[in-house]
């Protein structure tokens, strides 16, 4: 017999535990002394220890520019666009690596701040083609947007620019390395995210290039998120290459129905078409990542794409119908076939939701010979 405890029990075990501090309430009085109180240009700001630079500077909303940095990938520290200044200290830090200490007080935006950024962006730009208007990442490049806030007016170099030739790495990613900046976050991606070790550098210095080991395809899944992660227009989609521009577009949130996982997504559209997909912020499903089959799945909106049911006529080939002729063939080669005479073969494309609901049809008919076209049992082949 379940005993269930008196009201007095119950209403006198409530007080006690009033009383008594909890585990949550002693463990946020240890985090709250043990912060770290730093000024982020004269205003007061208490962080975690451990906290670096640049996210102590993003908790009060100060915006430190960066290229290298990417907050879900490894700290590089190799762009130095993120340089300040901090008082009392004898040269500048790279804020996205170095970690605060008690009583600082950073500097985002004093004069050696300022003449330090400019002083990299003019590095950068030494050898960076001026093709913004023919690059597709004109307009939402952090390159072209942190050289008209932090940049000179001028140029003071007048040698000759140094030409990469550009790599080969599939048929999704369109390759410009002549506008790489040698960020590596496309390295990191691949190595930390995506598992594998296809990208990599070779040289160094001036003559440092990035690419993959001869010739090498970049074999992922989620390769189209490099073309996200890159400051600049070194690497782009070729699907989206020369389509429309940025400002063209409309932006409509969605959900990805072509896998289980249902990421969050972002439709681009032109009119009525579609120009790409990108992926939306969404920290409990997919962070920031989609995959190369949500981001290039949209070309078969526009071409190969099935508008109506088809049959085999007397010959063997594929004609057009209506769907009523097409149900009405499908139901009567369905009567009095049971179990494993029926099966259906899903194609590639078909959304998750037409899945299941072929699934629970099959069910209905006893047979669970639900395969996709690039794998379906042959007579035999188990």
């Amino acid at each position: 017999m379940l005993r269930l405890p008196s009201v007095s029990r119950a209403l006198a075990g409530a007080a006690k535990g009033s009383l008594a501090p909890s585990n949550n309430v002693r463990t946020s009085a240890r985090a709250a002394s043990n912060m770290v109180e730093v000024f982020v240009d004269g205003k007061p700001v208490e962080v975690l220890p451990g906290t670096t630079v640049l996210q102590a500077c993003e908790k009060m909303g100060v915006q430190i520019p960066r290229f290298c940095y990417h907050e879900r990938l490894s700290v590089a520290g190799n762009c130095r666009m993120c340089l300040v200044e901090i008082e009392k200290a004898p040269k500048l830090a790279a804020a996205c690596a170095m970690p605060v200490m008690k009583g600082w007080n950073i500097l985002t935006n004093s004069e050696k701040t300022r003449k330090a950024r400019e002083g990299v962006m003019e590095f950068l730009l030494a050898n960076h083609p001026l093709d913004c208007p023919i690059c597709d990442q004109g307009g939402e490049c952090d390159l072209q947007d942190q050289s008209m806030q932090f940049g000179s007016d001028r140029s003071r170099f007048s040698e000759d620019k140094r030409a990469v030739e550009d790599k080969n790495i599939g048929p999704l990613i369109k390759t410009i390395m002549t506008r790489c900046i040698q960020c590596t976050r496309c390295i990191r991606f691949a190595s930390e995210i995506a598992g594998v070790e296809d990208l990599g550098t070779t040289g160094r210095g001036n003559n440092m290039q990035v690419g993959t080991y001869v010739e090498k395809m970049f074999m992922s899944e989620m390769s189209g998120n490099v073309i996200d992660i890159c400051p600049v227009g070194a690497l782009t989609s070729k699907p989206y290459a020369f389509t429309s521009r940025p400002w063209e577009t409309r932006k409509t949130e969605s959900i990805d129905v072509l896998d289980a996982v249902g990421s969050n997504i972002i439709v681009s559209t032109r009119g009525g078409e579609v120009m790409r997909v990108l992926p939306r912020l969404n920290e409990d499903i997919n962070e920031e990542w989609i995959s190369d089959k949500t981001r290039f799945a949209y070309d078969g909106l526009k071409r190969q794409r099935l508008t109506q049911p088809m049959v085999k006529d007397a010959s063997g080939q594929l004609v057009p119908t209506s769907w009523e002729d097409v149900l009405t063939r499908v139901a009567g080669a369905l009567q009095g076939a049971q179990g494993s005479d029926v099966a259906a073969i899903a194609g590639g494309m078909v959304d998750a939701e037409a899945l299941v609901s072929l699934k629970d049809l099959l069910n209905r008919l006893n047979s669970d010979n639900l395969c996709t076209e690039e794998v379906f049992p042959d007579a035999g082949a188990g």
